[in-house]
């Protein structure tokens, strides 16, 4: 087999056990249960994250991350910023997730963007701007929010 392989295999299972150790420590999953939209949708999803250990692994060894989009100083009034995924799951779907944090820049306010096409032509328009942070979750579907 393949050395690259044999790599993404072996991040990928140390990232399973430290999810799974993680998850243990949570009350039923239930607290790490988030809302996400994806292209308008709003779902559920589970948010863990990874040791830094882990992170780095899987920075390092994982070509096929999908990326979630938060902005953690919110929305006007206090309202929190529901994040944004780019991927739901089907074939060749991977429930880990690197963080791209969403800056408004000067003079434009803060408002929910609901896809990443959004987040895309925001960031061409210079209303935002998007840096990646390095930090890594396991951050599966669970539901769909009604």
């Amino acid at each position: 087999m393949n050395k690259k392989y044999l790599k993404l295999f072996g991040a990928a299972g140390l990232a399973l056990v430290l999810t799974a150790s993680t998850q243990a420590a949570g009350v039923n999953g239930s607290a790490s249960e988030i809302p996400a939209y994806y292209d308008h949708n709003l779902l559920t999803i589970q948010f863990v994250e990874f040791s830094p250990a882990a992170e780095k692994s899987l920075l390092q060894h994982n070509a096929s991350l999908n990326f979630i989009y938060q902005s953690d100083p919110g929305l006007p009034g206090g309202q929190p910023f529901i994040s944004v995924i780019d991927a739901v799951p089907g074939d060749g779907f991977n429930p880990i997730w690197e963080e791209v944090q969403i800056t408004f820049t000067e003079g434009n306010t803060p408002r929910q963007l609901f896809s990443d096409n959004e987040i895309f032509a925001a960031a061409n328009a210079g209303e935002i701007t998007l840096t990646p942070t390095g930090e890594v979750y396991w951050c599966p579907v669970v539901g769909k929010k009604h």
